[in-house]
């Protein structure tokens, strides 16, 4: 039995960390002041920077502020948690606190009468297929079982080398190809037209490329719309104005929400 709700907002890649307060403050807000006109809140996945385990989650007094905050949303509307790159460790424990259902990356939901496939949209990026691989190491549940037995402090520093060599890998590829490294960072149309065949279903929502839009795509007969997530940060004007965006689905259609003008 799939979800099905008459109205939603979905959310993605907030990224929260202690080092980002202002994002972090304005994911507080919309748990408190932004949900009561819907059913139900769909988060599709790297809601924090990284996760190394619930253990580790439950000394980290940032953390706990986050799942507070979780568990008051989950008391005023139904909350729905997709795992993404950066936190598919959250496991049972958090999850079980904090009042949220966690789905499958992708599910098919309904919302208003229309049925959407949801993802996080990593495993659609199958141009990159270094990734693609390391991905598929990293979900096998005895590779989690052995860096989850880790001490926490070495689990946090191999968190810490593999985003700095992620980021490292990008800045060095987007200078030798921008267009090339763009590609790599982005869903492939195959990838999506197979999933949305897959699941008979002609709409996706995903998050992860941080490249917020609504396209129209097809391949051969195959027609489908898309819709992908904003990423949050508002702390880091320097780089690109601040942005929280959210999508709306109700009766009314579907529609992105600026978080920002309406805090």
């Amino acid at each position: 039995m799939i979800p099905q709700h008459a109205s939603a907002l979905l959310i993605s890649d907030l990224h929260l960390t202690p080092s980002m307060p202002l994002t972090a403050q304005r994911f507080f807000d919309f748990c408190e002041k932004d949900v009561s006109q819907v059913e139900a809140v769909f988060i599709l996945g790297d809601l924090f920077e990284y996760w190394v385990g619930d253990d580790a989650a439950s000394q980290s007094p940032f953390l706990q502020e986050v799942k507070s905050a979780l568990a008051n949303l989950s008391t005023k509307t139904k909350t729905y948690y997709l795992h993404g790159n950066r936190d598919f460790l959250v496991g049972s424990s958090f999850l079980k606190k904090t009042g949220m259902t966690v789905l499958v990356d992708p599910s098919l939901v309904k919302i208003a009468g229309h049925q959407y496939l949801l993802a996080h949209g990593d495993a659609l990026c199958t141009a990159d297929v270094g990734y693609q691989v390391f991905r598929t190491w990293t979900r096998k549940r005895w590779v989690q079982k052995l860096f989850l037995a880790f001490p926490i402090a070495w689990r946090r520093a191999i968190a810490n080398h593999l985003r700095a060599n992620s980021h490292a890998q990008y800045q060095r590829n987007a200078k030798i190809s921008y267009r090339q490294n763009q590609i790599k960072a982005n869903v492939t149309l195959d990838a999506c037209a197979a999933s949305l065949r897959s699941h008979a279903c002609d709409k996706l929502i995903h998050g992860h490329t941080h490249l917020p839009a609504h396209h129209q795509e097809s391949s051969g007969e195959q027609i489908w719309q898309r819709w992908v997530l904003s990423d949050w940060d508002l702390d880091h004007p320097e780089g690109a104005r601040p942005r929280a965006n959210a999508l709306l689905i109700n009766d009314q259609g579907v529609r992105s929400i600026d978080l920002i003008k309406v805090c």
